[in-house]
């Protein structure tokens, strides 16, 4: 019966995807189970070398451990496979080993002659050293490495997720890519405490070594004098050799895995080529290679020392650390080239003097960014620097957030800041400035950590929380005692974040408005025909817009605002009257932001004589308010904030409507997390809890 073509197609696909493992492993059992010709032995032991060999490269040239996230799975595979092959080889050793070296393949009686030359002594001496390199050096250690790792890796997993939270909160990251860095986040766990547990197999494997060499060994020795007459000396000898070979053939693939295993869980969780990291990282460090071959040297000329050796390695360093004094001559040249070209501004040269025209009067950028020179390369792309990805996510979130165009931040490098500074600028005018560490992260103290972390201490420049810049191999021991990490890329991004969200009234102007009414006409062109020039002008329109900013009311809900000062603006052209309209038509709004989807609403209010003092105040029948009334009041509303946020509450104060824009603008600034709210902005449906009256 003939089959197919395609259908053998498919079944070779099959065996090539997912039924290659199950193939392997059963081809395992069998090995265990059905007796091996020498020559299929042969091939098998050349194979599990290979395969050894394979997986040891494959580690040295992955660029991140999760790379090789399937090594737990490939590791007991290659041990059960070199298990197998134990089994196999010992029973053709017991059961042929009589007829002479090469009755269990010629692969084992190489090995077993090879290393012992003539001398069964030495051969057990190279067996057991191999033995104790890899049980108790690198098997050991490697088993050591991988448990801390995954237990700082899982006591690190909530405060990974905290900073993957924040990002995404201070628009660092989009959905997208906050999801794939918690899928990332998670296989690195798994994949960590799989390799915990997965060294155990190297452990047990290389026990089961010793344990198969003394059998052979023994076992041949009784089989050979009690079943095939040979004496004790030729029996010890053909079987010493069988059993050396086969140790040794087992040990050497079991030395490349266990290294492989080891130099895994000892990279770091970066993306690095391992050869250039050691390449940068050891032999990158000019002041070290000059000491080495000083060193070297100097014991190069001692009477007496292998002098040839000696000076031949110090002359090496010393060319290398001669080389690498002239590229970084070379580098720091180019830099110098680079500064000086024409058309940087930095450049000492004459220039032909031309006609001044407006051209050189150009416009302020609403939002900047300066750096000190050690700040460059973090918004360099050619240097990897993301700090211009940041910003661009930063941007991005804003304007879903605020509803309307963020301008782009304009960055620029200023020699007058120290080195590792940068400040915001709105309009050209400083408003904040921080200093950053580009070579480490910050760790921020959210308020519960379990111990200290050695670094250098600092700032939060947005929240003021304190903090502490360690190097990046400190990450994850950080993130287990309970800091928030991020690196120094996110620092500034969460900072403008924080400042373009308090000055966000001070970013929209005339042509900002302008669009987003152009844009609400796209669906409803008469409403924004009837609003302005017709009823209002622009100027108002901006002014209300402003004003809802300085509150921290988004701007998403346009129509609705748009549809307010219609109905309103036919009566007063007041912009702080009509700032409370549109405030009450958007109450449910602003009450969703504050709550979410609470069913109740904390509130404090005013005592009544503060309540009429402050409404007599605003009306012109009395003074204005004391500056120690202003001060006790600030002091009495600030401990209300503070309260209801250690509740995890928000602050609401409710107000008369007559008195609300006046305590508004009295704690803007004094009191920013406070929430100033007017009866008439609460829905009806909306239940109030009282916390307390402020008095």
């Amino acid at each position: 019966m003939s089959v197919p073509a395609g259908r053998l197609s498919g079944i070779a696909s099959a065996v090539r995807g997912g039924a290659a493992a199950p193939v392997a492993v059963l081809a395992m059992l069998a090995m265990v189970l059905v007796p091996l010709a020498p020559i299929v032995l042969d091939v098998m032991f050349t194979l599990n070398i290979a395969l050894s060999l394979v997986v040891l490269l494959a580690v040295v040239y992955v660029k991140r451990p999760l790379e090789f996230s399937v090594f737990p799975s490939v590791l007991l595979l290659v041990t059960l496979l070199r298990l197998a092959l134990n089994v196999a080889s010992t029973r053709v050793v017991l059961l042929h080993g009589h007829e002479g070296p090469g009755a269990a393949g010629h692969v084992i009686e190489a090995f077993g002659q090879f290393v012992i030359g003539g001398s069964y002594a030495v051969g057990f001496v190279v067996f057991a050293i191999l033995t104790v390199i890899n049980f108790v050096v690198v098997t050991k250690g490697a088993g050591r490495i991988a448990e801390v790792s995954a237990r700082f890796i899982l006591d690190a997993l909530p405060g990974k997720q905290m900073a993957i939270d924040a990002d995404l909160n201070a628009g660092v990251l989009t959905r997208e890519e906050a999801k794939a860095r918690r899928e990332e986040v998670r296989e690195e766990a798994d994949f960590y405490g799989s390799m915990d547990g997965a060294n155990k197999f190297v452990r047990g494997d290389a026990i089961a070594g010793l344990l198969i060499l003394a059998i052979n060994l023994i076992g041949g020795i009784i089989i050979g004098i009690a079943q095939h007459g040979m004496g004790f000396s030729e029996a010890a000898k053909v079987y010493s050799l069988l059993a050396i070979g086969d140790g040794l053939v087992a040990q050497l693939p079991a030395l490349l895995v266990s290294t492989a295993v080891a130099m895994l869980v000892t990279r770091a969780t970066r993306e690095q080529e391992m050869g250039k990291a050691v390449g940068t990282q050891v032999f990158g460090q000019q002041r070290a290679l000059i000491v080495t071959a000083a060193v070297l040297g100097l014991i190069g000329i001692v009477p007496g020392m292998p002098n040839v050796p000696f000076l031949l390695f110090a002359s090496a360093f010393g060319y290398a650390a001669w080389k690498l004094n002239q590229r970084e001559k070379a580098a720091l040249l180019a830099a110098a080239n680079a500064e000086t070209a024409p058309g940087n501004g930095l450049s000492m040269a004459p220039s032909p003097q031309a006609e001044l025209s407006w051209d050189e009067v150009r416009p302020v950028e609403p939002l900047g960014l300066e750096v000190g020179y050690k700040l460059i390369a973090m918004v360099d792309k050619n240097q990897g620097g993301e700090l211009l990805a940041r910003l661009k996510g930063v941007r991005r979130k804003l304007t879903q957030d605020l509803g309307f165009l963020i301008p782009a931040v304009h960055v620029r490098d200023n020699l007058e800041l120290a080195p590792g500074q940068y400040r915001v600028l709105v309009h050209g005018v400083p408003i904040a400035a921080g200093e950053l560490h580009p070579d480490r992260e910050l760790a921020l103290d959210p308020g519960r950590v379990f111990g200290p972390v050695e670094g250098i201490p600092g700032k939060d420049p947005a929240f003021g929380l304190d903090a502490v810049w360690i190097l990046p191999s400190q990450r994850a021991h950080a993130e287990s005692l309970g800091y928030t990490v991020v690196d120094a890329a996110t620092v500034v991004a969460t900072h403008l974040s924080h400042l373009v969200r308090e000055r966000a009234s001070e970013l929209l102007g005339h042509d900002e408005v302008q669009q987003l009414l152009a844009s609400v006409g796209k669906a409803t062109p008469k409403l924004v025909e009837d609003l302005t020039p017709k009823l209002l002008p622009l100027s108002s329109v901006v002014r209300v817009l402003q004003s809802l900013l300085a509150e921290r009311v988004p701007l998403r809900q346009m129509r609705q605002i748009v549809e307010a000062l219609l109905e309103h603006g036919a009566h007063t052209q007041d912009p702080t009257v009509l700032t409370a309209a549109v405030r009450t038509a958007l109450g449910r709004f602003i009450v969703q932001e504050l709550t979410g989807m609470g069913t109740e609403l904390p509130v404090y209010t005013l005592a009544p004589q503060l309540e009429r003092v402050l409404q007599d105040s605003v009306s012109g029948q009395a003074a204005a308010l004391e500056p120690g009334l202003a001060e006790r009041l600030h002091q009495n509303l600030s401990e209300c904030v503070a309260r209801q946020e250690s509740l995890g509450e928000p602050a609401v104060l409710l107000v008369p409507g007559q008195v609300r824009a006046a305590i508004a603008r009295l704690v803007r600034h004094s009191v920013p997390q406070l929430a100033v709210l007017a009866y008439g902005e609460v829905p009806e449906d909306k239940r109030l809890r009282l916390v307390g009256s402020v008095g």
